[in-house]
C-alpha cells in the first residue's frame, strides 16, 4: 500500500512539473540582475522596469545587485546562465561599450554571449561639483583646473564606466590634469562628494538630478550632445567650450544568448507597453532618463556600435 502512494505521489510531482513546463512564459519569477550597487542609475530604472514587467507578465521580477569589476561580474553570471528567460541582465553602456574596449581580458563577449531584448532609457552623464568649489560653469572649472594642474579630484561609478570614460574625454579634449578617485558606484562617490572628500563628480545623471535640485550639489555640465528636456537650464559641454564632445549613457535588457525568439519578443513587447504609459514616462523623465523600447535588433545593432566606437576612443587616445 505505501509502494502504491509513493508511486501516486511521484507521479502528481511529475505531473504538476510537467504542467508548470507546458505552461508559456514566465510560470515561476523572473531574475533580473543588476551588475552595480543598489541607489545607482541602473539599480533605479531595472526596479521601475521590474515592476512594470510583473505586472504584465503576472510573475514577480525579483532585482538581484550583483556589483563589482565594472558591472562584469553580474553580467557574467547572465551570460552563463540558461536561455530560458528566467536570468535577465539590466546592461549599460559601461557593460557592454565600454569594457570591451577598456578590459583585454573580459570573461564574456558582449555582442556573443546574450540576446539582445530592448533598450528601456538612455540619459546623460552629468558633471557636478560641491558648492563649496569656486565655480558656476564648465569654463570656470577648466580655468580652475588648468590653473592648478592635478590639485583638484574627480570621482567616478567605477574604472573604465561610462562616467569615468566622460571625465577621460574631457582631460584629453580640454587639456586639463584632474585626478581620479575611484568608487564602486553612484551612491558612495555622491555621499563623498557631498561630503566634500572630493571635489567633482561625473554620474549618470538619474542618480545625481535629485542632489542637484536640492542644492547638494552644483550642476556644470551635460555630455550629451543637446541640453536635457528635463533640465534645460544645464548646458551641454560642447557649448561650453570644449566642440564636439558627446558621451551618452543608456539601459537595456538583455537575455543569454540562444533565449528562444517567442520569449523575447514577449519581454520587449512589455517592456514598449509599459514605458507608453504617461506615468511610468513621467517618472523615468523626471529622473533624467529618456524612455525608449526599440526592437531587439535595433538594440543588438547600437551594443555593436558602442563597442566599435570605445575600442577606437581607447585606441587613439592611449
Amino acid at each position: 500500500m505505501k509502494s502504491i502512494r509513493r508511486w501516486l505521489a511521484a507521479l502528481l510531482v511529475s505531473m504538476l512539473w510537467a504542467a508548470a513546463a507546458a505552461q508559456p512564459f514566465p510560470n515561476r519569477p523572473v531574475r533580473l540582475i543588476v551588475p552595480y550597487p543598489a541607489g545607482g542609475s541602473t539599480d533605479i530604472l531595472a526596479r521601475i522596469a521590474a515592476k512594470e514587467l510583473g505586472e504584465r507578465l503576472r510573475q514577480p521580477f525579483v532585482i538581484e545587485n550583483k556589483a563589482g569589476a565594472s558591472g562584469a561580474i553580474g553580467s557574467l553570471e547572465v551570460a552563463r546562465a540558461a536561455p530560458d528567460g528566467y536570468t535577465l541582465l539590466m546592461a549599460t553602456a559601461s557593460s557592454h561599450g565600454i569594457n570591451s574596449a577598456v578590459y583585454a581580458q573580459l570573461p564574456y563577449d558582449a555582442v556573443k554571449d546574450f540576446a539582445a531584448l530592448t533598450m528601456v532609457a538612455s540619459t546623460p552623464n552629468i558633471i557636478v561639483v560641491n558648492p563649496g568649489l569656486p565655480v558656476k560653469n564648465l569654463q570656470e572649472l577648466i580655468a580652475l583646473a588648468k590653473a592648478e594642474p592635478g590639485k583638484l579630484n574627480f570621482g567616478s561609478t567605477s574604472l573604465g564606466g561610462s562616467p569615468y570614460m566622460s571625465a577621460q574625454l574631457l582631460k584629453m579634449m580640454a587639456r586639463i590634469d584632474i585626478a581620479h578617485v575611484p568608487y564602486k558606484g553612484a551612491a558612495p562617490m555622491l555621499s563623498d562628494l557631498i561630503g566634500g572628500q572630493i571635489q567633482i563628480g561625473f554620474d549618470n545623471l538619474p542618480s545625481t538630478i535629485n542632489f542637484v535640485r536640492a542644492g547638494k550639489l552644483r550642476a556644470i555640465a551635460v555630455t550629451t550632445a543637446h541640453r536635457w528636456p528635463g533640465a534645460p537650464e544645464i548646458a551641454t559641454v560642447a557649448e561650453s567650450g570644449v566642440p564636439g564632445y558627446e558621451v551618452a549613457g543608456w539601459f537595456g535588457l538583455l537575455a543569454p544568448a540562444g533565449t528562444p525568439k517567442d520569449i523575447v519578443d514577449l519581454i520587449q513587447q512589455a517592456m514598449a507597453a509599459a514605458v507608453d504609459k504617461p506615468e511610468v514616462r513621467k517618472q523615468m523623465l523626471d529622473l533624467g532618463a529618456q524612455p525608449i523600447a526599440n526592437r531587439p535588433e535595433e538594440f543588438a545593432a547600437q551594443i555593436r556600435r558602442e563597442v566599435d566606437k570605445w575600442q577606437r576612443v581607447v585606441v587613439e587616445h592611449h
